[in-house]
């Protein structure tokens, strides 16, 4: 059984309205912290990993408008085809090189910077291979609060990620949905913002 979250502010216009994410004073941010890994079906086991996040730019409210549109009318492999253009960090576990980071918007939320990020995330070889139906999880999904002062915090990661358009029965509205391939999500635990913030100058819209 799979976990879903429904993250109806993820493009949408409450985090619209919140974003400083295309202000020209936005900031480069680099974190670092553990990624708590837990397992499903024959593999349980739990691995621990630590991970680096480099954030170098942000999304903004015209392309969070765009992308949000794009899912509307087609497919989340159409969104994909979008987002993949945008190069905006680096997101690595343990000595991995990495990967890009395509969408990162930033709120504040009960007083706490809360960051949320999509991006293509790493396709093995096997899967490739095998045809997996993981293949149909293309998204990695983070998601982190962060207290402004201290700079550190936790979040969550979904390594293979699902989203769609979906309509809500019971709320009657629609919203974006996240599937998660995994049981569980990954926690993200003793996140920490390194040194300080520094200003970058923004590139387009």
């Amino acid at each position: 059984m799979k976990n879903f979250y429904i993250l109806s502010v993820f493009l949408g216009a409450t985090l619209l309205m919140l974003s400083f994410g295309s202000a020209a004073n936005a900031q480069t941010e680099t974190y670092t912290g553990t990624v708590i890994s837990y397992g499903s079906g024959f593999n349980t086991r739990t691995v621990t990993s630590t991970f680096t996040l480099n954030i170098t730019g942000q999304t903004s409210n015209e392309q969070a408008q765009g992308f949000l549109g794009i899912l509307q009318e087609g497919r989340q492999n159409d969104l994909l085809n979008a987002i993949r253009k945008q190069d905006l960090g680096r997101f690595s576990v343990g000595s991995n090189v990495g990967v890009p980071i395509n969408v990162v918007r930033e709120s504040t939320v009960d007083g706490k910077q809360r960051i949320f990020i999509v991006f293509e995330r790493w396709t093995q070889f096997a899967e490739l291979r095998g045809g997996y139906r993981s293949l149909d999880y293309p998204f990695g999904v983070i998601e982190m609060f962060i207290d402004e002062q201290t700079g550190k915090g936790e979040g969550t990661y979904i390594a293979a990620a699902k989203i769609r358009w979906n309509f809500d029965e019971k709320k009657q509205q629609y919203e974006v949905e996240v599937e998660n391939f995994a049981t569980y999500p990954a926690r993200l635990v003793g996140v920490t913002r390194r040194g300080e913030k520094t200003k970058r100058v923004k590139i387009g819209s």
